[in-house]
């Protein structure tokens, strides 16, 4: 495979709204590499193209997202200006596949961080602030039908996210037993705390901060950090609204339609 050739059927399908098959299956010799140098591929296109890089996403941090999907461990991707929306604003469907929502914790950084050897200290000396967030996951992959190279190859199987209630500074927070309960329509679907984050939100986040460096990218001031869903992804349908009450960061809603 070329990494310009897999990059242009992911772009293409996103564009058009369209599904391909897993790239592992069309090209069955797809290594990790490839796939992280095929997300880049894609984000530099669509950089050249006027985007701007605004932060990072966490993927597949939790047990219930990678029992979920059937990968084993987590994936990063990239978040761009126009994937970033408001709370409040209500968000079509029309601009995505086959939608789910995910809710994190987001961190809001002050300083760079560049790996190798990145410690949760690290991360506490460079956040800004945390707050509640809601990400839009989404799959160019037909039927969500993803090996661990696909959904990395596919920006991390990211769409677009919304950051929400109230800027926190970590002091006294324990990120670990932070607790959060998510609503479907006003009912209560599903709840989580941190630890399901590769055991605490900022191992997670140093953990992409070291993941990176391998490709010479930072984590940079001013960035925004989705460190990784706290419990299972949740499908979206029409006239849909999710809200996420997180212990000590408040809430975050968001409302879809068709």
């Amino acid at each position: 495979m070329t990494v310009q050739e897999a990059a242009t059927r992911l772009l293409e399908a996103e564009k058009a709204k369209n599904v391909i098959l897993p790239l592992t299956e069309t090209y069955p010799g797809i290594t990790v590499d490839e796939a992280y140098h095929t997300q880049l591929e894609l984000i530099r296109r669509k950089v050249d193209d006027g985007a701007i890089i605004v932060g990072k996403k966490i993927g597949a941090t939790s047990k219930a997202i990678q029992n979920m999907f059937g990968v084993e461990q987590p994936d990063y991707g990239h978040l761009l200006d126009d994937m970033m929306f408001v709370e409040g604003e209500t968000i079509s469907l029309k601009d995505y596949i086959q939608p789910k929502v995910e809710f994190e914790v987001a961190f809001k950084l002050k300083k760079d961080l560049k790996g190798p050897n990145v410690t949760i200290m690290d991360v506490m000396e460079a956040t800004d602030y945390i707050a509640p967030a809601i990400e839009i996951i989404d799959s160019r992959i037909d039927d969500w039908k993803i090996k661990f190279e696909d959904t990395v190859a596919d920006n991390g199987s990211s769409a677009a996210a919304i950051i929400g209630g109230k800027p926190t500074k970590l002091d006294g927070i324990d990120l670990t037993h932070i607790g959060m309960v998510a609503y479907k329509n006003g009912e209560m679907i599903d709840s989580g705390a941190g630890a399901a984050v590769l055991g605490n939100p900022l191992r997670s986040v140093a953990w992409l901060a070291n993941s990176l460096g391998k490709y010479d990218v930072s984590l940079k001031a001013g960035e925004v950090v989705l460190s990784g869903a706290l419990t299972a992804a949740v499908e979206i349908e029409d006239q849909d609204t999710f809200t996420a009450e997180f212990n000590h960061i408040g809430s975050i809603s968001v409302t879809f339609k068709r």
